[in-house]
């Protein structure tokens, strides 16, 4: 459940994405967007090279995906990899692909569902059941603004 004491700390007016830092194949992740419209799990090739990722380590994909644009995002393959999120871990097969994003990472619903996300873009925080409580997790906001200015300067180039 959230609440009014929820809101305490976000910078207001906003309309923020949820964008958020979790540990994947142990390193620190920033700018992962968790988004409830997605049934994808995406990696971008900046992300799966940052890790040390090699083309041998990913399976094969053959399902196409296309983006906003309705243009065909060329796909690298597949790769399961831990993700760590306030201690909790699960693994997720992310999709790897090789396009521009001002994100590192996307966690689609069944992300979501499997962790017993509790989404809030109001509040910009995420809960979920875990070790006999919940876990809250913070929305970074300065991250999703660095986000979008990330976005436009690579549109205007």
């Amino acid at each position: 459940m959230f609440s009014e004491e929820d809101l305490e700390g976000t910078f207001q007016p906003y309309d923020d994405a949820l964008v958020v830092t979790s540990r994947i194949q142990g390193f620190l992740v920033k700018r992962v967007f968790v988004d409830q419209g997605s049934g994808a799990k995406i990696m971008y090739s900046n992300l799966y090279k940052g890790l040390g990722l090699k083309p041998e380590d990913l399976t094969k994909y053959d399902t196409p995906l296309a983006g906003f644009d309705k243009k065909i995002v060329i796909l690298k393959g597949q790769i399961k990899l831990p993700v760590v999120t306030e201690g909790k871990e699960v693994e997720v097969n992310f999709i790897v692909v090789d396009a521009f994003s001002k994100y590192t990472a996307i966690l689609g619903r069944p992300w979501i569902h499997v962790m017993g996300v509790v989404p809030s873009t109001l509040h910009q925080k995420i809960k979920f059941p875990f070790e006999n409580g919940v876990a809250v997790m913070h929305v970074d906001q300065k991250a999703v603004r660095q986000c979008l200015v990330a976005a436009i300067n690579h549109e205007i180039k």
